[in-house]
């Protein structure tokens, strides 16, 4: 499960890049009671989420040409630029290379072999999120593909990622943790594509924070309020728990979930 201990090849950071932070700082502020904040003068425009203080994700702009706003999610490494090498020869691309974060540490934006981006985190004076795996926070994450054996072989290769079969009634979930943590260490999965309706109505992988809350259709029926789209409604699945998938009104997606994913 995600906690804030991180180990290298588990996700440390998330952050939503958006055309409109200020109407996007209202919308999860309402809907998780995130409090923005501006990291500075030279940060340029980025700015952080607090939840009873604590980091929780992080937000930035970005130009409306790029396409509807969306959510990142970074995983810790010990190199941020022998990551990026090994994400290239994997068959992958480097669309930002690594750069210091004002002494915080170094960051880059890769994709893996289907094009899904995804970021990484060298971390220096900040380790990631300082709040994971509670209410309001991150606590799993997903990677809708449409090969989940090569997508395995691409993030084993690059963070050393680990995958285990976990049955439950509904089917066969593949899990990720990261090398030598096994079950304890599990922070996600690998989901085919084509085998969610949900998700293969768009033909687009992607990666799927999902953020931990106490009462999921009290949250569903605030985001519609809050101006948000619900893609999946609330929902429980024996052996997993009750969840939703959600978007923003500006296009990012997200889901958010009741409890440990594992349990019943």
């Amino acid at each position: 499960m995600l906690t804030t201990r991180f180990v290298d090849g588990a996700p440390n950071w998330i952050d939503v890049g958006t055309s409109d932070v200020e109407g996007t700082t209202s919308f999860y502020g309402g809907l998780f009671g995130w409090e923005y904040e501006p990291a500075g003068p030279d940060a340029g425009g980025y700015g952080f989420f607090r939840l009873s203080g604590r980091i929780v994700a992080g937000v930035m702009r970005t130009p409306s040409e790029r396409g509807p706003a969306a959510w990142t999610v970074y995983f810790r490494t010990p190199d941020a630029q022998a990551t990026a090498q090994a994400a290239r020869q994997a068959r992958g691309s480097v669309s930002v290379p690594p750069v210091d974060v004002g002494g915080q540490g170094r960051t880059a934006i890769l994709a893996d072999q289907a094009d899904v981006s995804f970021g990484i985190w060298e971390p220096a004076l900040r380790e990631g999120v300082e709040a994971a795996g509670e209410v309001g926070s991150l606590c799993w994450v997903e990677l809708y593909t449409p090969d989940v054996a090569r997508t395995a072989v691409f993030y084993h290769s690059v963070l050393g990622w680990e995958t285990s079969a976990v049955t439950f009634p509904g089917g066969v979930y593949t899990s990720v943790n990261p090398a030598g943590t096994g079950e304890e260490g599990m922070f996600g999965g690998l989901v085919p594509l084509a085998d969610d309706p949900t998700e293969a109505a768009s033909g687009q992988p992607y990666w799927l924070p999902y953020l931990g809350v106490d009462d999921p259709d009290g949250v569903v029926a605030r985001a519609v309020e809050l101006g948000g789209r619900v893609r999946m409604p609330a929902t429980s699945l024996a052996g997993v728990g009750r969840l939703a998938r959600l978007e923003d009104p500006y296009g990012a997606r997200f889901a958010v979930l009741r409890g440990d994913p594992r349990q019943t």
